[in-house]
């Protein structure tokens, strides 16, 4: 790689949700910040800056990571999807629709960020126990829900039944 020089905007090309996409960016910018205010994909949130919340989660070459902790220019030529390239051709994925279906979301803030999560660890773990769904989702703050709609949203999509949590 060669060096970046500190007070230029350099460019980025990412495929985003699918399709080219090339902005610039400054060798510091976060890829949440490139995101939003350069290519305006407004569903990365930001949150805690800290790679704690979990609000930021995308997906970089289908592995979910936090847009707060990765720099802009480290995702030139790679994919990266975020909430908006998981629907396809105007549908919902199963996923979101049960989070729909089961009210997993209040305010939405964190659902972006828990979805981008979980549309990866489901690949690799497409049956979980409630207890490996309970701590994989602490890797994620949300302050509405309490969560129990959400491990009821993921269980009825991965075919099974929660014992712990009641609707």
């Amino acid at each position: 790689m060669t060096a970046l020089a500190a007070g230029t905007r350099h460019p980025v090309t990412i495929t985003l949700n699918g399709q080219p996409r090339t902005g610039h960016a400054h060798p510091r910018t976060l890829l949440s910040d490139f995101l939003r205010h350069e290519l305006g994909a407004h569903s990365t949130r930001v949150g805690c800056e800290h790679g704690v919340c979990g609000a930021c989660t995308v997906r970089i070459d289908g592995v979910a990571q936090r847009a707060c902790l990765t720099l802009a220019v480290q995702v030139d030529g790679r994919r990266v999807d975020t909430v908006e390239g998981l629907a396809r051709e105007g549908r919902m994925t199963a996923l979101q629709d049960a989070f729909h279906r089961h009210h997993a979301l209040q305010c939405g803030f964190c659902t972006a960020g828990i979805l981008m999560s979980l549309a990866d660890w489901l690949v690799r773990v497409p049956k979980p126990t409630e207890a490996e769904l309970r701590d994989m989702l602490s890797g994620h703050l949300c302050r509405c829900t309490g969560y129990a709609a959400i491990v009821r949203a993921v269980m009825d999509v991965t075919g099974q039944t929660t014992e712990s949590v009641h609707v």
